[in-house]
């Protein structure tokens, strides 16, 4: 059979701003989508799991595509999922940045700002910590020279995103950095024997990096320290996960109609994720949220829904998330002569009553 999969990760809003969310929303192609499509495939994650819904699903802790049997939402409190680590993707991402490792287990490393606040310590977003190629380079020397000294090897990705080898910490479990953003990081930091052997080296980057002059030069300009690091993701190997397309690989999917085949016991071959509503969501930023929402409808819906008109796939699933929830969609091609469905978000917006009933 042919199957698409797009995955669109805090596309659930919440419950406290859903009624003016969805009065600000013009998403006529959106709307008719779910208006039409099947009840969802529901998933619920425990409040402290270590990786958000979508995480779960991208980095295959979670089996939840288009074969799964559709959940009886009565009983979603009885079955929520809680994970105690961040996916073990680090050899994929060092794939992608053209890296092959050498046998060790190695962890994804996040240069990040961490936010005084009166009586803790918060993560704040990566994707607003305008870091630049030149400042990344100059603080990555300093953090592996301090790597090479505790017998750790450091490479480098890019400006956001580096790898450390610790053959010795492969039990250490770690929270996405995602999942960490705007909490209390006590709770979210690595956990296992060799907590404190990682929280030694992280103290001692922080402490090189404090008055170095790349914070200087950034504090006196407005811009946020780059005071810490964020440990994710720790990996043996690669393992077996679906290639996630890019927005403009997505785009081509759908447009040229290329089908993906594969058995009902296999993972899709390729997912879509469209992802420009993490970083609004994590900000609580829902103007931008909106925009970005609405940009999908000019660029995206329209094309998944000449694609559903046409018959191009057997089946597309549309698969939507917040931080607690994951809900699969399977889009069906809206009819005109189904005269008694009513285009509404409401299947979309419905879902956020899920946290407060369970």
């Amino acid at each position: 059979m042919s199957y698409l999969e797009i995955i669109l990760p805090f596309s659930i809003p919440p419950a406290a701003l859903a009624p003016d969310l969805l009065r600000a929303l013009a998403t006529p192609t959106l709307t008719r989508l779910l208006a039409h499509a099947k009840p969802p495939a529901i998933c619920q994650f425990d409040d402290f799991s270590q990786v958000l819904p979508h995480e779960a699903l991208m980095g295959g802790q979670i089996q939840f595509d288009a074969f799964w049997p559709r959940t009886n939402s009565a009983t979603l409190g009885h079955i929520k999922k809680r994970f105690d680590t961040s996916p073990a993707i680090t050899h994929h991402r060092m794939k992608a940045f053209g890296l092959r490792p050498e046998t060790g287990f190695w962890f994804t490393l996040h240069p990040v700002h961490i936010h005084f606040a009166r009586d803790h310590l918060v993560l704040t977003d990566q994707r607003r910590l305008d870091i630049s190629e030149e400042e990344a380079r100059i603080l990555f020397d300093e953090a592996a020279t301090l790597c090479a000294d505790y017998g750790k090897h450091l490479l480098y990705g890019d400006h956001k995103t580096w790898f450390l080898r610790a053959d010795d910490w492969c039990e250490l479990h770690t929270a996405s950095k995602d999942a960490a953003c705007g909490h209390n990081i006590e709770i979210w930091m690595a956990k296992g024997e060799q907590a404190r052997a990682w929280r030694k080296l992280q103290n001692e980057i922080q402490m090189q990096w404090f008055a170095h002059a790349v914070n200087t030069e950034r504090e006196a300009r407005g811009a946020n320290p780059i005071n810490s690091l964020w440990l994710e993701a720790g990996s043996a190997a690669l393992i077996d996960i679906p290639q996630i397309l890019t927005v403009q690989e997505s785009l081509a999917l759908i447009q040229q109609a290329k089908p993906v085949k594969l058995l009902e016991t296999d993972f899709p071959q390729h997912r879509v994720l469209l992802d420009s509503l993490i970083e609004p969501a994590l900000n609580s930023d829902w103007a931008l949220w909106l925009d970005a929402l609405h940009e999908l409808e000019q660029t995206v819906f329209p094309l998944i829904e000449q694609a559903l008109l046409a018959n191009r796939f057997d089946t597309i699933r549309l698969v939507t998330s917040d931080s607690q929830n994951l809900a699969s969609f399977t889009l069906l091609p809206p009819r005109a002569w189904k005269f008694w469905v009513k285009p509404s978000l409401t299947p979309l917006f419905s879902l956020q009553d899920l946290n407060q009933d369970a």
